[in-house]
């Protein structure tokens, strides 16, 4: 018997101690949420005609050089909207040649017939809603991944909204919101273009071989002129580039802050074996030109090509040391699919979590209270049980949220309140279940290992249903319901050991102190 008791008063002060050791202290301990720590709330709406036009771009990129290919004449391919594009004035005689190439996009796109020789093509029905539920899936996931390398504790992404078109962004902690707000929604589309013409001083100037026109499958892009140096102001240069880019931000492998041969701030960045490969065959055919590295469709460099180039770039420019390390972020999280619009901003201060988590402590400390009262008048002696079984409870959980590293809500202070609640129910259930052994005439002892290994059953019973249900809430849940269901699920978890482990120990500590060897009564 004391052997036995020995071990289990060891095993509940070890329990107690980790948790003691876990949570302490509070302030550095314990991940508070939004709705305590204060940060940024957020609701975004995706540009979903962005990702529609994306598309119609490719295609129609892929239709003029296929056609260009096969010598089909024609007089423009043009964008109409972000889902429709049309080919004007294909050569009647060629107008079987332009079909059968055509026929390649109509899994993606219809093709309607307008004036002679003319054509409209518009992506299907089911194909535009796929994209635009693509383009928020994707949009979401690159947030994420920016988010967490923000080093934000327990951010909430999360789709949002009717439309199906909106992501909700919650950022505990964040300070500095305007660089989180730029770094969520900076698009940070590279591309890798082989330049034409340029840099010039002004777009007439360069368009002036074409007399002013912009050339079939090329395009005009702004950025800083090659004469920039460090220190000077950077001057606005114009570049005439293929709208085809050699290499896209989908090759890349890794990105990172590093340092240019002026010794400023500049951006490294690696590809992957399908990108390097695309950059060795780019480079190799083209040394000599100039290589426009475009970000968010402005040149930010645009060097000679020297030789044939492996794996790896720089992307230099007027940085800052913080603006490097910012792109790099964004560059390794992948690009948006598609630009966002600000819905909604609100910033919560640590004013209104700190008077929510007083008014939280003080539900919770009336609540546990109110129920020490009502066990010691009602359960009298036995009742000490119940009270020190439910501290223990609690120091537990705070320890387990500690190690987990779980996130205190607001209504993870009701977890807190509503584990109290499981914690008394638990004990009423044992001690009216030794009460009733004790009224057959058994013995004190047997009574109370009758009692507890009777209602074992029913408060595993108990536990196991709401913890489906928690899972359930965490699950389907948001930020707010998950941390009412984490608070709940480890508070069941350590109920289940104080109500069952703990509070039997305490009743064998009791017993073990009565002199005979069977005590006549116990208080209950």
């Amino acid at each position: 018997m004391k052997k036995n008791l020995q071990w289990r008063l060891v095993a509940i002060a070890v329990v107690v101690g980790l948790s003691i050791w876990g949570f302490s202290p509070p302030s550095k301990k314990v991940r508070l949420g939004l709705d305590l720590k204060g940060g940024v709330h957020l609701v975004l709406r995706v540009q979903t005609d962005d990702a529609l036009r994306v598309e119609t771009q490719g295609t129609i990129d892929q239709l003029r050089d296929q056609l260009q290919q096969a010598g089909v004449k024609f007089t423009n391919i043009a964008l109409v909207s972000p889902a429709q594009f049309r080919v004007e004035a294909v050569a009647r005689e060629q107008d079987p040649q332009f079909r059968e190439i055509a026929d390649t996009f109509q899994a993606t796109f219809t093709r309607r017939s307008e004036a002679a020789g003319t054509y409209l093509f518009e992506i299907k029905g089911s194909e535009q809603a796929r994209l635009r539920d693509e383009s928020v899936t994707q949009a979401r996931e690159t947030i994420e991944r920016r988010v967490n390398e923000l080093g934000v504790a327990e951010p909430i992404v999360a789709e949002t909204g009717a439309g199906g078109d909106q992501i909700l962004v919650q950022l505990p902690g964040v300070t500095d919101v305007a660089r989180a707000k730029e770094i969520i929604r900076s698009t940070a589309l590279l591309e890798l273009k082989l330049v034409e013409q340029g840099p010039a001083q002004s777009r007439e100037a360069l368009l002036q071989a074409s007399n002013g026109a912009v050339p079939p499958g090329m395009e005009v892009v702004t950025g800083v002129s090659e004469s920039f140096e460090p220190g000077a102001a950077p001057q606005t240069a114009y570049y005439l580039v293929r709208q085809a880019a050699a290499i896209t931000g989908r090759d890349l492998r890794n990105a990172r802050p590093t340092l240019d041969e002026h010794n400023l701030p500049a951006v490294g960045f690696s590809l992957n074996q399908e990108g390097a490969q695309k950059f060795r065959k780019i480079t190799g055919e083209n040394v000599g030109r100039r290589l426009a590295i475009i970000l968010d469709n402005y040149v930010r460099s645009a060097p000679v090509i020297e030789s044939r180039i492996s794996d790896e770039g720089r992307i230099s420019g007027s940085f800052t040391q913080q603006e490097a390390q910012d792109l790099s972020l964004v560059l390794r999280s992948g690009a948006l699919p598609a630009s966002l619009d600000y819905l909604e901003e609100r910033t919560i201060g640590p004013s209104l979590g700190a008077d929510s988590i007083r008014a939280g402590i003080s539900a919770a400390t009336g609540g546990l209270a109110l129920v020490m009262l009502f066990m010691l008048f009602y359960y009298r002696l036995a009742g000490i049980n119940a009270v020190l079984a439910m501290v223990i409870n609690l120091m537990i959980l705070l320890g387990l949220m500690a190690y987990l590293g779980a996130t205190l809500t607001l209504p993870g202070i009701a977890g807190f309140i509503l584990t109290i609640g499981m914690g008394v129910d638990s004990n009423v259930l044992i001690f009216e279940r030794i009460k009733e052994e004790l009224e057959t005439g058994k013995g004190v002892r047997a009574g109370i290992g009758a009692g507890f290994d009777r209602v074992f059953l029913t408060i595993l019973d108990t536990h196991i249903a709401s913890l489906i249900a928690a899972a359930f809430l965490f699950q389907f849940g948001t930020g707010p319901i998950r941390g009412f269901a984490t608070t709940l699920t480890i508070g069941l978890l350590s109920n289940v050991f104080t109500a069952v482990f703990v509070s039997r120990t305490l009743f064998m500590l009791v017993l073990s102190r009565r002199t005979g060897t069977e005590p006549a009564a116990i208080s209950i």
